[in-house]
This record gives C-alpha cells, sequence and structure tokens, in this order.
C-alpha cells in the first residue's frame, strides 16, 4: 500500500532501544495533540486499519505516528539469520524509545500525547502508560488485549477507551475482565455486529469516530 502524501508529512527513522524502526508522522497545522499507534503482531506502520482512523484524527488536527514495532530484519521472513521477534517487554520499551524521541522535537515535544494500541498493540500501550504517567494523557485500544499485561491494569490513571466488536466474542469477555481493573476513567463500547477486524461496513468508521471523540476530550480540552 503506497504511504498518504498531504502536508505535514514526515517518513522518520527513529532510534529506539538499540534498533532503527521506520515511522510515518503527519502534523496538521496548529496541532492540538499527536497520537502513536501501536500496531499487533503481525501488522505495521502500513496497517490499512490504522492508516484510516488515523486519517480521521489527522482531520481533526491530531498529529499521528506510525511506525514499525519491528526494524526490517525482524520483519522479513525469508532472512536466513533472522533475529527472534522480541517479547512484550522489550516491545514497550522500543515504544517508549519513539516516545522519547519523538519528544525530543521542538515541534512536538509540548502536544498532549496519546496511544493508539491494536489487538496485542494495546497490551503494549497500556503498559507503557501505566509507566509513563502522567505523560501519556489518553490511550484507545481497538480489539485489544489487555489481559497480556495484568500487572499493569492497575497503575493505568489516564483516560482508557476499550472498543471491541460484538462478534469477537473471547476478546470482549477479556475487555470485560480487564476494564474491571482499570482504576482511572475509562469506558468499553462495543461496536454492533463488528468481528475482530472491524471489517464489517461502518464498523471502522465507527472506531475512527468514538477514537477521534475520545483524543479530542482528553488531549484537547
Amino acid at each position: 500500500m503506497p504511504l498518504p502524501h498531504h502536508p505535514g508529512t514526515e517518513q522518520l527513522e527513529l532510534a529506539s532501544c538499540g534498533v532503527m524502526l521506520p515511522a510515518l508522522l503527519v502534523r496538521p497545522a496548529r496541532a492540538g495533540g499527536v497520537v502513536i499507534f501501536v500496531h499487533g503482531s503481525g501488522s505495521n506502520r502500513l496497517s490499512s486499519r490504522n492508516q484510516a482512523v488515523a486519517s480521521v484524527l489527522q482531520r481533526s488536527g491530531l498529529a499521528t505516528v506510525l511506525f514499525d514495532l519491528l526494524d526490517a530484519a525482524e520483519q522479513d521472513p525469508g532472512a536466513s539469520h533472522r533475529p527472534p521477534v522480541p517479547d512484550l517487554e522489550a516491545l514497550a520499551c522500543r515504544l517508549q524509545g519513539v516516545i522519547d524521541a519523538l519528544r525530543g522535537r521542538p515541534d512536538l515535544v509540548d502536544l498532549p500525547l496519546g496511544l493508539f494500541g491494536s489487538s496485542s498493540g494495546a497490551a503494549i500501550a497500556l503498559q507503557v502508560a501505566a509507566q509513563a504517567q502522567p505523560l501519556v494523557q489518553a490511550v484507545v485500544c481497538r480489539g485489544g488485549r489487555p489481559d497480556l499485561v495484568p500487572g499493569s491494569l492497575g497503575d493505568v490513571c489516564c483516560p482508557t477507551l476499550l472498543l471491541v466488536g460484538s462478534h469477537d466474542l473471547d476478546v470482549l469477555e477479556l475487555n470485560t475482565w480487564a476494564a474491571a481493573r482499570l482504576q482511572g476513567l475509562h469506558e468499553l463500547r462495543v461496536v454492533p455486529g463488528a468481528s475482530h477486524l472491524f471489517a464489517e461496513p461502518g464498523a471502522l468508521d465507527l472506531v475512527a469516530a468514538w477514537s477521534r471523540d475520545w483524543f479530542l476530550r482528553h488531549l484537547c480540552c
């Protein structure tokens, strides 16, 4: 899929935890906040679903960053000496490194920060939100697996929105369990008729609209 091209777009290489991670930054004029997307396993910054949500956020005046959690060697299935995929702890370290790198930019340092996590990426986002408070000011999880970081849930203090498809029954059960352990402001919303990938007509549009409203309310207030 070709990368989007519009004003305020930069393709970056971010140094984090000893690796270089490609990233796509889109910064609208007079941005009111910045949202970093954390994809699940098997995905990357080119995810069409995350790009669709990011586009909605950009039109509402939020900067977005989509980046790869794995470097080129780790993503190459044909490499003869492919490195092992890092565990969640190592990936959380990479997300923190990306945050630090972006906060080092004068044009981003003063923007309120939100995280949008998908699938296992939601677990990484929640773990970092628990560790990096009050820096992370809002989190949205799409079809997330917060159960992968049970020890971090009670330490997440920022407003957190959990979005799950009504047909994604196992993940809905896990998110219901996790929501009961979140201490800060949080909501669990169910997208009617949606499965885990939100591929049904209108499902991803609703995810994008709810995410936009959540970030605008908690980052740009």
